[in-house]
């Protein structure tokens, strides 16, 4: 396939000294925007902080959701829970589980398509996880991420 038949999947964000500000991500993320913006108003509720990273395997800026907690003995905990990618018209939300979790995601109020991936995702790592990764070109996409979500803030917390 020709480079520009391909170039919607092409990672944006590469430039080190230009940080994602909202006017950097609409011109990126075009009629998806609106999803984004829908997304990161939906952050507080979910208690999820978002914070920017340089991410240099990949040398591009990738979003990382952060959840932030106290444990039972007064110790600050955080994790990530997601992170996200950005390409020419729409964004990446990848949530990461452990393969010991798998079956327990299938029992998630999330789409067909989603519980597809869920199945068919392989796990990578000395401590199996996989990646469940939505392409995020609408709203209506982002209902199965507030879940998933949800889920592992669930399950590691």
């Amino acid at each position: 396939m020709p480079k520009d038949e391909n170039k919607n999947n092409e990672l944006r964000l590469r430039n080190h000294d230009e940080y994602p500000t909202p006017e950097v991500l609409e011109k990126v993320l075009g009629k998806s925007f609106d999803a984004y913006v829908a997304f990161q108003e939906a952050l507080p509720e979910l208690e999820i902080e978002q914070e920017w990273q340089w991410y240099t395997p990949h040398k591009a800026w990738f979003a990382r959701g952060q959840y932030r907690w106290t444990g039972p003995r007064g110790v600050d905990k955080e994790k990530t829970i997601y992170w996200a990618h950005f390409f020419d018209g729409y964004f990446n939300v990848a949530v990461w589980f452990k393969e010991k979790n798998r079956q327990e995601l299938f029992s998630a109020k999330v789409s067909e398509g989603t519980k597809q991936l869920i199945c068919n995702t392989a796990t990578f790592g000395k401590v199996p996880t996989f990646p469940v990764e939505i392409a995020v070109h609408t709203k209506e996409q982002l209902a199965d991420i507030y879940e998933l979500i949800k889920l592992k803030k669930k399950l590691e917390a």
